[in-house]
């Protein structure tokens, strides 16, 4: 039965809100999975770009802490500031390592 409530969230377009009890039905390859889906479309909504590379940055903390920011929009959206300073820090820290090299 636990089985099928999870296949029926994935299968209905992740309207259904995701629940300690349906992410710890699944298994662990699964519940990042899960997360990810919920997460890629409101990151993409806030920054389309970088919607992808955010996602799996986010998707490397504790599955209660992705759930506790789906819960929290400004908690999310602080964490997707946070990942878009860090992306920003890392393209500068190339350039400036390609005019170094040149």
């Amino acid at each position: 039965r636990v089985r099928e409530a999870v296949v029926s969230t994935q299968s209905t377009g992740n309207q259904e809100p995701l629940t300690p009890q349906v992410l710890n039905a699944a298994r662990p390859e699964e519940q990042k999975q899960m997360l990810g889906e919920k997460l890629y479309p409101i990151i993409q909504s806030m920054q389309p770009e970088l919607a992808g590379k955010i996602t799996g940055m986010l998707l490397e903390m504790e599955n209660s802490e992705i759930l506790h920011m789906l819960e929290d929009s400004a908690s999310l959206t602080s964490k997707v500031n946070e990942a878009v300073a860090v992306l920003q820090a890392h393209q500068q820290k190339l350039a400036d390592q390609q005019k170094i090299a040149k």
